[in-house]
């Protein structure tokens, strides 16, 4: 995969921790960081798509959804 240089500014007690974790697991913090990253933005990706799925669902006003929840002994 083709890499890029960016300068990130992180704040210094994290950056100690991914130092750390890169020792203790045999990687360097670029890879700790791109791991991270990735994962980050896949939950967006997952949290967007679940949303593009239920778009179409018919909304309710919160009372309603509460007094149905009342109603039904769950509060």
């Amino acid at each position: 995969m083709e890499k890029a240089r960016a300068t990130v500014y992180i704040d210094a007690p994290i950056y100690k921790a991914i130092k750390i974790k890169a020792a203790e697991t045999g990687t360097n913090v670029s890879a700790i960081v791109n791991a991270a990253l990735r994962q980050s933005l896949s939950e967006d990706r997952d949290d967007l798509a679940a949303l593009a799925d239920r778009i179409a669902e018919p909304t309710r006003p919160f009372e309603t959804f509460l007094k149905e929840l009342t109603d039904d002994g769950l509060l």
